[in-house]
């Protein structure tokens, strides 16, 4: 057996961070329901089963490995709590979520979508400038916004690891709440511009 045989196979770093990326966007996607999930279901008896999805949701999806064992069962009070930060980091993510299918949309697919004319369009006036245009001024939003989803995936993790019991930064809730108002001010200023 060769001496690379015998090496384990390491993936490579641009894998690595696609697969990073796809597993946070899936991440995002799921914050909205879950947490409105959990904000129905603890009140009634089911803030044990809540737990349980968050944790499910932070090992399957991110592939983080599990934390040690709780000494204590989070309470309703807890529960709640972290589901209406949930929410609050499910509807921030909705903004770099939408990036990526305006990406789609308006990048990727633009001279499907838009049957011109592209004569005060960027990269106008033929049809081929037009797209190619909106397709390179999208990329950079469309890393910004996966970058973005990085970052909030990242957040909520540890907003999770704290139902373990598991301390966290000081700054984690200032975070969560500045991004929950930055998205809110990001999302009223672009709905100001339409």
């Amino acid at each position: 057996m060769s001496a690379t045989a015998a090496q384990p196979l390491t993936r490579s770093r641009p894998y690595r961070m696609a697969r990073l990326t796809g597993r946070s966007l899936a991440y995002c996607a799921t914050l909205v329901p879950v947490a409105l999930l959990a904000l129905v279901t603890a009140p009634l008896g089911g803030a044990g089963a809540a737990v349980t999805r968050w944790r499910a949701l932070r090992t399957g999806l991110l592939g983080l490995p599990p934390t040690a064992a709780p000494g204590r069962r989070p309470g309703l009070v807890a529960v709640l709590g972290h589901a209406l930060l949930s929410l609050l980091l499910g509807v921030v993510a909705l903004l770099p979520l939408g990036v990526q299918v305006l990406m789609v949309l308006r990048g990727v697919l633009y001279g499907v979508v838009d049957s011109g004319p592209y004569d005060h369009s960027w990269g106008g006036p033929s049809r081929a400038g037009a797209w190619l245009a909106h397709f390179l001024v999208g990329l950079p939003m469309a890393a910004a916004g996966l970058a973005a989803l990085i970052g909030i995936a990242a957040v909520h993790q540890l907003l999770t690891r704290r139902l373990d019991g598991e301390r966290s930064p000081r700054w984690l809730i200032p975070t969560t709440l500045l991004m929950a108002l930055a998205g809110a001010l990001l999302f009223v200023a672009w709905t100001r511009q339409i």
